[in-house]
């Protein structure tokens, strides 16, 4: 049994175990449960210079969510989540085989359960178990997936602690990976992650290790070792911020090894904010690229989503962005240079440009316009993507 579901299942038998006085208790808690509802319906676009047609598609997703009151320490979640195209505009590939003459969108019809868990926190310590969202640090190694219409989850237990103000140590064992694309593609793992962190004055220095198995009869582990800084600091009025990273990576299955960098400067200024970036996802003689397949990867190396999987030559990528308010928004742009890390057939893998606006207003509502723009170089083909969304949280 996958652990979200024996979350659910803890839960009543929880329930169902105490005596009467107790289950007035957990009565009030469930009684004062929280109820959220979270929409968003999007329209994306893609444009390719190949053979396939351009895409389209219009989804709705919706997520309902209920979380109990705590009860002498114990909480306790419930949500599902059902994404769909409307209105028949749905010319695309969602990533499962279907209408493969058009680009992929990855946003298929699905309804499931996105998170069931049960958790214990007192003093230093949380615990979860069950189906739950694990976003660790930036999201580079393991995040939620959130800007697809079905974010990722994992079946986890999930252990927080405290044992000093600035000290924190998490260890994450996951045994399904929940994916963006529906049910029929969960993958069943066997996943250690450790994260330890400390704050100093400066910033937060923070230690891993993410050894990753997939449990389908194969050896593909990949263990990742790493070591993390960052913070911020203030000179005047402005806010200065940065991070400084550094990994490396074992590849079990065909025996290779690679390494990871990064570092980031951007300053906080009283009309905008820039940020300037060189990230490294390393290469072993051409023949692997560095891989984060548990990562948010959309926030990484351009919106166009033309690098979800680390070329075998790795990849490097100078980046520089700026943003500023806008009205009742946010005006965000970035621009990419690609070139591989290894030059095996040329090492000339593209640029990009993206630009979006976002707005929340009315309390509740938010909507925004998002466009990429990838110019191919030695390997892919030119991309355009554009997204416009709107969405309530309730």
């Amino acid at each position: 049994m996958k652990l979200g579901y024996l979350a659910a299942l803890t839960t009543a038998l929880l329930a169902n175990s105490v005596h009467a006085a107790e289950a007035n208790s957990i009565a009030d808690a469930i009684k004062n449960s929280t109820v959220n509802l979270d929409a968003r319906l999007r329209y994306e676009m893609v444009d390719q210079s190949n053979a396939l047609k351009d895409a389209d598609a219009l989804t709705l997703r919706t997520r309902l969510s209920l979380t109990t009151a705590t009860f002498n320490g114990f909480s306790g979640m419930l949500e599902f989540e059902d994404s769909r195209d409307v209105f028949e505009v749905n010319d695309y590939n969602n990533g499962l085989g279907n209408k493969p003459e058009y680009s992929t969108i990855a946003d298929p019809n699905t309804t499931e359960l996105d998170q069931a868990w049960l958790r214990y926190e007192r003093g230093m310590f949380k615990g979860t178990v069950g189906r739950q969202v694990v976003a660790i640090d930036n999201q580079r190694f393991v995040g939620h997936v959130g800007w697809r219409q079905d974010r990722q989850t994992f079946d986890a237990v999930n252990l927080a602690l405290t044992p000093m103000k600035d000290l924190s140590l998490n260890y994450v064992y996951i045994n399904q990976r929940n994916r963006i694309f529906a049910e029929d593609r969960d993958v069943d793992s066997d996943d250690h992650l450790i994260n330890i962190g400390y704050k100093t004055p400066l910033g937060k220095l923070t230690g891993y290790a993410y050894l990753l198995e997939q449990d389908n009869g194969v050896d593909k582990g990949l263990d990742t070792y790493g070591i993390r800084f960052a913070g911020g600091s203030k000179m005047g009025d402005t806010k200065l911020n940065y991070q400084l990273e550094y990994a490396t990576q074992e590849e079990k299955n065909g025996d290779f090894d690679a390494d990871y960098y990064l570092a980031e400067v951007g300053a906080n200024l009283a009309m905008f904010s820039v940020k300037l970036g060189y990230e490294v996802l390393g290469s072993d003689g051409g023949n692997y690229g560095f891989s984060t397949p548990l990562a948010t990867l959309h926030k990484f190396n351009g919106w166009a989503d033309q690098f979800l999987g680390t070329p075998a030559e790795g990849l490097q990528d100078l980046y520089i962005g700026a943003s500023t308010k806008l009205g009742m928004g946010k005006f965000d742009v970035i621009y990419h240079d690609f070139t591989a890390d290894e030059d095996v057939n040329g090492d000339d893998f593209g640029s990009e440009i993206d630009v979006s606006y976002s707005m929340k207003f009315a309390k509740h509502y938010n909507a925004g316009i998002k466009y990429a723009m990838y110019d191919a170089g030695d390997i892919k083909v030119d991309t355009d993507k554009l997204w416009v969304w709107v969405g309530a949280s309730f």
